[in-house]
């Protein structure tokens, strides 16, 4: 895609977005649509060059924007895209906040960006998070009037918060408002309280750009990646001008773009049910994921669906592409039915048409793969818990060491009960001294690393051998990508993708879990599933590959869609306090877990009642009703 499809266009003159108040293009990745994005900032920034005029930028950061920052720096080095003729303005600094912070913004464009261009160090401007109170005021209104002595930006490079913010503008804040100080709403600290190793080191205010400083911009270009930022983007294109969703008022502004990545857009209209919208083409995931939209609005079973109710929710296209709303359902009920097995693994010596899973080989290699050391219990326990019990040879694999999410406290306990049973051993005074005098989220200590791999290994292991995995079964990978003792990962290398390739080959599977749960879209689950795409790609030509299968789980962040699930694994009521008892051996991720994320339940909890909440809509649509359900969709390689 070229730089100019991504130039304004009204929304309005393309029915498929009649809903939408902002142009918006969707990209299959965030990698595709930040490429797009850095091409059109090169354009701009040559095509000054060509008329011998300063290129102002304004700037964003967070993790949205990086790989468009990445782009630019491989233009300069490969392509002599000069940064000379660059001002950039960015859009806000945390306060207080000094600059030599691995938390400021300045330290943030520095490393991702302007380290590594030739940009002139004069014409660099971000917010000052040392200012003092009393000049607090007029430093954003001199920050203001800078811009204007530029003659305003030529482009503003935005992402959103879950709070609808824009730069650090929260619910609230007036379409007019110009660089100011800010309270940070909760919800953008508990965001951030991952990178800051917890929300109480998250600070409580922020300087930031205004709604009006944005939108005086000639360009702004808006990236959103992800699952948790669909909700927000579907309100801003969609939704009326509110100051409770400061990104709507970019509504008002006549050349504004949203860079969406799949997950982004998911609760656009057009996407999440184009029948709303216009004709559709029926394939067989757009008829499933209408009919279940339909029974859920309709608060119907499948089998209980008319042909009035088709075409009261502009699904008569459907209906007469199939014959009657009778057919239809016929079909999707069968579908739906024969998602559900109690025999994750295949059923021995029973016809298998019909089934998610084959019958043979009966016994079946099996190997689970666990981005962190706790994600196979969550997420899939109850299928882990079968599949050993019906006999297969299961193998799990845990990808990282897990070692930055045990907490200082929670290290120091065990190496605290280590020093009473050996009270001599000099090395543990000295690590315990080590974690006693750690300041803030600098990196561990190698041997404070060793001691949390070590605490989620053997917490590991108590889960492991509770469900009956022999220890010989189960594998500790601590791919090195992980291994940096800080927040931030390194990228994924080939050493990597060679690690769980070997193990792969050594094993040779029948059966492949994974997490496919990406609601981070730069978190650990999605490095850990590029690593194994990237090992079936190498390994796709083995013959021993052509009877492996591979399923994806989700549920420790969010589960499947309905009809995007290919295998349900039900549970009774025991089988979940199974579940349950294997996640308890994980202690040091659970009362008060370093990462909880945006959901503030414990992972049993939301593991539990995502499990319960699967059964009760497979039972609202018309199917048994059981306790919990695993879900799984299978993925072709």
């Amino acid at each position: 895609m070229t730089t100019s499809n991504i130039k304004h266009q009204p929304a309005g003159q393309f029915e498929d977005t009649r809903f939408e108040k902002i142009h918006n293009i969707v990209f299959l990745n965030s990698a595709e649509g930040s490429i797009c994005v850095a091409q059109e900032i090169a354009e701009l920034i040559r095509s000054k060059q060509a008329e011998y005029k300063p290129c102002i930028l304004g700037l964003a950061t967070g993790s949205s924007p990086i790989k468009v920052y990445e782009e630019l720096v491989r233009m300069h080095k490969e392509e002599g895209l000069s940064f000379s003729n660059v001002v950039t303005f960015n859009l806000d600094e945390y306060y207080p906040m000094d600059k030599s912070s691995v938390h400021s913004y300045y330290y943030f464009m520095h490393q991702h960006l302007f380290n590594h261009v030739d940009i002139n160090s004069e014409n660099i401007n971000i917010p000052n998070g040392t200012v003092s109170l009393a000049e607090l005021h007029q430093y954003c209104i001199d920050y203001d009037l800078k811009i204007k002595d530029y003659g305003g930006l030529d482009f503003q490079l935005l992402g959103i918060g879950r709070t609808g913010h824009i730069g650090f503008n929260e619910p609230g804040s007036h379409y007019n408002s110009g660089t100011r100080s800010i309270t940070l709403d909760h919800l953008t600290r508990a965001d951030a309280a991952q990178s800051f190793l917890g929300i109480e080191n998250v600070p409580k205010k922020a300087i930031t750009m205004g709604i009006g400083t944005v939108k005086k911009a000639k360009r702004i270009v808006l990236l959103a990646w992800g699952h948790n930022k669909a909700t927000v983007v579907k309100n801003a294109v969609e939704g009326e001008i509110t100051s409770d969703v400061p990104a709507s008022y970019l509504q008002e502004h006549n050349n504004t773009t949203f860079i969406l990545n799949d997950e982004a857009s998911q609760e656009l209209t057009r996407i999440k049910t184009p029948w709303l919208v216009g004709p559709c083409i029926w394939t067989e995931e757009l008829t499933s994921k209408a009919i279940i939209w339909l029974c859920q609005v309709t608060k119907k079973s499948i089998l209980k669906l008319t042909d009035e109710d088709y075409n009261e929710y502009g699904m008569s296209s459907l209906i007469s592409q199939e014959g009657s709303a009778y057919d239809v359902n016929i079909i999707m009920f069968n579908k739906l039915q024969h998602t559900i097995t109690g025999w994750p693994g295949g059923k021995p010596n029973a016809d298998d048409s019909s089934r998610p899973e084959r019958a043979n080989p009966v016994k079946k290699r099996v190997i689970i793969f666990s981005p962190h050391p706790d994600d196979d219990v969550i997420s899939m326990g109850g299928t882990f818990d079968r599949l050993v019990e019906q006999g297969h040879e299961v193998h799990v694999v845990y990808q990282t060491s897990g070692n930055i999410a045990v907490s200082d406290l929670e290290a120091l306990k065990f190496a605290e009960v280590i020093k009473d049973v050996i009270p001599k051993d000099l090395n543990i005074d000295n690590l315990i001294k080590k974690i006693n005098s750690k300041k803030g989220d600098i990196e561990d200590d190698i041997e404070v690393r060793r001691l949390k791999r070590l605490i989620r290994k053997r917490e590991s292991l108590a889960a492991t051998r509770f469900i009956g995995v022999p220890d010989k079964n189960v594998h500790f990978l601590n791919l090195p990508f992980y291994e940096t003792g800080t927040v931030k990962k390194n990228p994924i290398g080939q050493i990597d993708i060679d690690i769980v390739e070997n193990l792969i080959a050594e094993v040779k599977p029948h059966q492949i879990f994974a997490a496919g749960d990406l609601a981070d879209p730069h978190g650990t689950h999605k490095v850990c599933l590029d690593t194994i795409f990237a090992a079936l790609e190498n390994l796709k030509h083995n013959d021993y590959m052509d009877d492996c299968w591979v399923w994806l789980y989700r549920g420790a962040w969010h589960e499947w869609d309905i009809h995007q699930i290919d295998m349900a694994v039900p549970m009774s009521p025991d089988q979940v306090l199974r579940k349950r008892k294997a996640i308890f051996f994980h202690q040091s991720q659970k009362d008060g877990v370093m990462f909880q994320g945006n959901d503030t339940r414990e992972f049993w909890v939301r593991a539990e009642e995502r499990n319960n909440e699967t059964a009760q809509i497979y039972h609202e649509l018309g199917l048994a009703d059981y306790a919990a359900l695993e879900a799984f969709k299978k993925y072709h390689f």
